[in-house]
C-alpha cells in the first residue's frame, strides 16, 4: 500500500494530503463496485454471491485498516518532524556562535541569545535601552543601520561582522577576531621596498676636503642606520648618495605615523654645520612582484625629486600617493651639468622628429608663452620646424600685447597655430614639448597630448604631481628654478653658435616670463636666475618693453583691489579673499591679488577664490614658506610650488570652495 501511495504521489506530483484524499475516493469507489457486483451475483448465483460478498467484506476491512495505519504513521512522522525542526531552530538561536539581539523602536532590548549575553557579561539587559548598556554599541548600530553589506567593527577588544536589520529590530554580531588577526598579520608582513636619495650630496661635497666628506658620509650612514634599526628595517648603502631599504608594511606604518621625522633631524643637524642635507625617499608596497615593487619605489623617488626633494612619497599598488615632508624650498644647484645634458638630449630628439609642437598650460601666462618662443628658437637653431600652440581666445591682456607685438615678426607669428590646426597638422613623427606644466589635463590641448603622448618632452619648474605623462621621452623638471624661461635660457648656452640666436622679441618675452614668476625678481630667485636674466639682456631683451607688456589697465587694477577689499583672516596668519558669485575674474588678477595680500603684515599665506568661467572656480594660493600651499592645493586637485600654487574646481560655488579650503587648512594644522 505504501508503494501504491508513493507511486501516486510521484506519478501525479501532488501534495501528501491530496494524494491521501484521492486514494480514499478510489477505495470507496472500488468498494461500491464490489457491493454492486455482489448484489448482482446473489441474484444470479446466491452461493457464489455470498462467498464473493464475504471476501469483499474482508478485503474492504483490510484496505481500511491499512489506510488507518498509514494515516497514523504519517501523522506521527509529520508531528515528530515538525517538533524536531522547531527544536533545531530554538537550539540554533541559543547555541549558534552568532550574537543576536532583538530591540524595539525605542531601542529597548527585548531578547538576546546566550552568545550575545556573553559579550555583555553578567549585566541584566532586557527592557533596558541599548545606549544605557553600551553607548559605543548604540553608536555602531546607528552608524551601520543603512549598510547593505556587512562591515567589520572593533568592539570590546574584539572584531565583529555587524549586520543591522532596522525594520525587524535585529542585530547580528559574528566574531571574526581570529580571521581578522590573520588578515592583519598578512597585511603587516607585506614586503616594502624603499629608496633613499641624498638630494644635494654632490653640491655639498664639492667644496669639502676629504675629511669633511668622510665625516658627512659617516654621519648620514650612522643616522640612517639607527633610524632603520629602530623600525626593524634593512638598510643598505648602494652608492654615495643612494640607499636601499627593505621592510615590512607594519614598520612602514610606524614610520608614517612618526611622519618621517628623520628628514627634519638630518636637515637640522647638518644646517648647524652650514651644509643642510635633504633627503628624497620613495616607498612602495602592496604587490607580490618584487620587480614591480622596485620599479614603483623608483617611480615614487622620482616623484619626490620632481616635487623638489626633501620629502617622502609612499604609495601602495593601485592607491594614491601619500606625501610627507616637503617643508623647505628646493635648493638651487650651483652647476649646470644637467642643463648641458638636457641640451644634448634635446638635440638628439630633434634629429628624430619631423616637426615639433610646443604648448603651455591653458590660460597661459607670460612664462608659458616666453618658454614656447624659446623652444621654437632652439628648434630652429637645430634645423627643425616648430609650431607654438596657442588659443588666442583665452589669454590675458599681457600675453595679448605680446602676440600683437609678435605680428611684426611674420616668421614667428606664422608659427603660432590654434589647437585645432595643431591637431590636424600633427603626425606620428611629430614631437610635443610641454612647457611650464606637467599635467596633461591642464594643457592648452588635451587632444593634441593624447595624439602625441608617446612622443612627449616636459620642461617645467613646478613641483611634480601624481598626474604625469606615462612614458615621456625626456623630463626636465627643476623646482628650484624661478621659471621655465630660466631653464630654457640656460639651454641656449649649449646650442650651435653659427646660427641666428634669440632675437629681441623672444628674449624680451622670456625676460618678462622670469619677471612675472619672480614678482620682479623679489621672490624665488637665485644666482642662476640673474645669470639667465643677464644672458637675455645681452641678446637684446628690453626692460622698457617688459614693463610695457606687464602694465595693468585701470579695470584690472580696480578688480584686484576689490578682491583685496574682501580679505578676511581665517586664522591668525592665513587670509582668504572671495570674489562675487556672479562676477568673473581673470586668473592673473586673482594671482596678483594673492601676491599683494602676502605683502601685508601678519599674513604668511593668502588664498583668492574667484569665478573664472560659468563652471570653474579658481583658487590662487601664495605663501612665504612657512605654510606649504602646494599640499593644500593638491588636496583640492591642483598643485604648484611650496609657496605658489593654484587649483580649479568645477560644479561648485565660491562659498562651497571656501568651506572646503578652510576644512583642509584645519586638517593640515591639526596634523602639524
Amino acid at each position: 500500500m505504501k508503494k501504491i501511495i508513493s507511486w501516486f504521489r510521484e506519478k501525479f506530483r501532488i501534495p501528501t494530503f491530496f494524494a491521501d484524499v484521492q486514494l480514499r475516493i478510489i477505495a470507496l469507489t472500488v468498494v461500491g463496485i464490489a457491493i454492486l457486483a455482489s448484489a448482482i451475483a446473489l441474484i444470479i448465483m446466491p452461493i457464489f454471491g455470498i462467498i464473493f460478498l464475504v471476501a469483499m467484506i474482508l478485503l474492504v476491512g483490510v484496505i481500511f485498516y491499512g489506510f488507518e495505519v498509514i494515516f497514523k504513521n504519517t501523522n506521527k512522522y509529520v508531528s515528530d518532524l515538525s517538533y524536531r525542526i522547531k527544536q533545531g531552530e530554538q537550539s540554533a538561536l541559543i547555541q549558534m556562535p552568532i550574537g543576536i539581539m532583538l530591540f524595539d523602536q525605542e531601542s529597548e532590548i527585548q531578547w538576546v541569545n546566550p552568545t550575545f549575553q556573553d559579550y555583555l557579561g553578567d549585566q541584566q539587559v532586557l527592557g533596558k535601552k541599548i545606549r544605557d548598556i553600551d553607548d559605543n554599541l548604540a553608536k555602531m548600530i546607528d552608524q551601520h543601520k543603512d549598510d547593505e553589506k556587512t562591515q567589520v567593527i572593533d568592539w570590546n577588544g574584539r572584531k565583529f561582522e555587524i549586520t543591522v536589520q532596522e525594520k525587524v529590530g535585529a542585530l547580528y554580531l559574528l566574531d571574526v577576531t581570529r580571521s581578522a588577526n590573520i588578515e592583519q598579520r598578512f597585511n603587516d608582513q607585506q614586503i616594502v621596498i624603499g629608496q633613499i636619495f641624498i638630494d644635494n650630496y654632490d653640491e655639498i661635497t664639492q667644496t669639502m676636503d676629504d675629511q669633511g666628506v668622510s665625516n658627512l658620509s659617516n654621519y648620514l650612514t650612522n643616522r640612517l642606520s639607527d633610524w632603520a634599526s629602530n623600525y626593524q628595517m634593512f638598510l643598505k648603502r648602494v652608492d654615495e648618495d643612494h640607499f636601499f631599504v627593505l621592510a615590512y608594511a607594519k614598520a612602514l606604518a610606524k614610520a608614517e605615523a612618526n611622519k618621517f621625522q628623520i628628514l627634519d633631524k638630518i636637515r637640522e643637524d647638518t644646517s648647524v654645520q652650514n651644509f643642510p642635507v635633504t633627503l628624497s625617499v620613495g616607498f612602495a608596497y602592496g604587490s607580490d612582484d618584487l620587480a614591480e615593487l622596485a620599479i614603483t619605489s623608483q617611480s615614487n623617488l622620482d616623484l619626490a625629486l620632481g616635487r623638489g626633494g626633501d620629502q617622502v612619497v609612499v604609495r601602495a599598488k593601485g592607491q594614491q600617493a601619500h606625501f610627507y615632508g616637503g617643508k623647505t624650498n628646493p635648493m638651487e644647484k650651483r652647476t649646470r651639468v644637467r642643463a648641458r645634458m638636457i641640451s644634448q638630449a634635446l638635440q638628439g630628439l630633434f634629429a628624430s622628429a619631423n616637426d615639433i609642437f610646443v604648448m603651455g598650460h591653458n590660460h597661459p601666462d607670460m612664462d608659458a608663452v616666453g618658454a614656447s618662443l624659446g623652444i621654437r628658437r632652439i628648434a630652429q637653431m637645430n634645423g627643425i620646424k616648430c609650431h607654438i600652440v596657442l588659443d588666442q581666445n583665452s589669454i590675458h591682456t599681457d600675453v595679448q600685447r605680446l602676440v600683437d607685438d609678435i605680428k611684426d615678426y611674420p616668421e614667428i607669428y606664422q608659427s603660432v597655430v590654434t589647437p585645432e590646426q595643431a591637431l590636424e597638422m600633427a603626425s606620428s613623427d611629430s614631437m610635443l614639448i610641454m612647457v611650464d606644466h606637467s599635467k596633461p589635463s591642464i594643457s592648452i590641448s588635451s587632444a593634441l597630448y593624447d595624439k602625441l603622448k608617446q612622443r612627449v618632452v616636459i620642461i617645467d619648474h613646478h613641483r611634480r604631481g601624481e598626474e604625469f605623462p606615462e612614458n615621456p621621452m625626456l623630463t626636465y623638471i627643476e623646482p628650484y628654478a624661478s621659471s621655465t624661461c630660466e631653464l630654457i635660457a640656460e639651454i641656449f648656452e649649449y646650442q650651435p653658435t653659427d646660427v641666428e640666436p634669440l632675437n629681441k622679441i623672444e628674449a624680451t618675452a622670456m625676460l618678462a616670463g622670469i619677471s612675472v614668476d619672480t614678482q620682479s625678481f623679489s621672490q624665488r630667485t637665485g644666482t642662476r636666475t640673474f645669470d639667465a636674466a643677464s644672458y637675455l639682456r645681452s641678446v637684446g631683451a628690453n626692460n622698457g618693453m617688459v614693463q610695457q607688456l606687464l602694465k595693468e589697465n585701470a579695470d584690472e587694477f580696480i578688480q584686484r583691489n576689490h578682491l583685496i577689499d574682501n580679505l578676511e583672516m581665517v586664522t591668525s596668519n592665513i587670509a582668504i579673499a572671495l570674489g562675487e558669485e556672479n562676477q568673473k575674474y581673470d586668473p592673473v588678477i586673482a594671482a596678483q591679488a594673492a601676491d599683494t595680500m602676502l605683502k601685508l603684515s601678519g599674513i604668511d599665506a593668502s588664498f583668492v577664490i574667484s569665478r573664472r568661467s560659468d563652471d570653474i572656480i579658481g583658487i590662487s594660493a601664495r605663501s612665504l614658506g612657512k605654510i606649504n600651499v602646494q599640499v593644500v592645493m593638491e588636496k583640492m586637485g591642483g598643485g604648484g610650488h611650496l609657496s605658489n600654487a593654484a587649483t580649479q574646481l568645477k560644479d561648485t560655488t565660491i562659498a562651497q570652495a571656501k568651506q572646503q579650503l578652510v576644512s583642509i587648512l584645519d586638517e593640515i594644522q591639526d596634523d602639524q
